[in-house]
């Protein structure tokens, strides 16, 4: 792959329809823990080990702790220079006919922020909730989600669980149902929303671009959607700290944090006709 900036800038300059996959490492950036990797520790758990239909269903309180102080650390997080130029991005590239869509595995709702429209979240978001008992999804931003989980959540390992009550934890607001809500995210063992994967490869058959932000391309999402892109000989460019086993199928590779790289990549290029 080459890191030719300009030739990058060539084939940006003639894509009408820019498909862009993010992943964990632009999130990075703007101090968003993951739960992964040494060091990824919410109390003596990893993410693995809370973010499951079975730890749920043993310990709602716990895994809703958990996801309340995720919640929590959001509202103070802000998007990056990342998150920014791939906004900006879309509102310029809309008023020229060309689209953007950004296809992301966070859940941290850092894209929306920014104010990114055309966003197929594969993962879910932090900021909605599912009901298991009638299955309706909702967003919600209160702060606490519930007036039981007020001041709950610290992540330090001699904390002790709030094993609070079911009946206390969040719960349906729809007519007469009351059911317990359970975080709108895909956790470990779940499959992903066959209708936002539908939405995913439709924009996938038509993007003339492709970029890869912050997820290596051998790591799951980028996995399943860059190579067969690729494939059809569309140009994918690699924005991503290190190279990966699959960068050399790529057209381009930009070593570096995200926020550095990305901006000048997608500002404006000289052929763009601005109305």
């Amino acid at each position: 792959p080459r890191i030719d900036m300009a030739d990058f800038r060539e084939v940006f300059a003639k894509a009408k329809h820019i498909a862009i996959i993010t992943g964990a490492g632009v999130s990075a950036e703007s101090g968003v823990p993951t739960f992964r990797g040494a060091g990824g520790f919410w109390r003596k758990w990893q993410a693995q080990e809370l973010a499951t239909p079975e730890a749920f269903a043993r310990n709602p309180s716990r895994v809703w702790e958990f996801y309340h102080y995720r919640r929590e650390v959001m509202l103070s997080k802000h998007p990056n220079p990342a998150h920014i130029a791939i906004a900006e991005c879309e509102r310029r590239l809309s008023k020229q006919g060309r689209s953007v869509v950004v296809i992301t595995q966070n859940i941290d709702e850092l894209h929306r922020k920014a104010g990114t429209k055309h966003l197929l979240e594969i993962h879910g978001s932090l900021f909605k909730t599912r009901c298991t008992n009638c299955g309706n999804v909702a967003a919600n931003y209160k702060s606490p989600i519930c007036p039981a989980l007020a001041g709950k959540g610290a992540p330090d390992p001699e904390t002790e669980d709030a094993t609070i009550p079911v009946e206390d934890l969040p719960q349906c607001e729809e007519d007469g149902c009351n059911g317990l809500l359970r975080p709108h995210v895909v956790w470990f063992g779940e499959t992903l929303d066959p209708d936002i994967l539908t939405e995913v490869e439709k924009e996938l058959e038509i993007c003339d671009l492709c970029l890869v932000v912050g997820t290596s391309s051998v790591v799951y999402p980028a996995a399943m959607f860059a190579p067969q892109v690729s494939a059809r000989g569309v140009p994918v460019a690699e924005f991503n700290m290190e190279a990966t086993p699959s960068t050399n199928r790529f057209r381009f590779h930009f070593p570096g944090p995200c926020g550095t790289t990305l901006p000048p990549a997608l500002a404006r290029h000289q052929t763009e006709i601005i109305s």
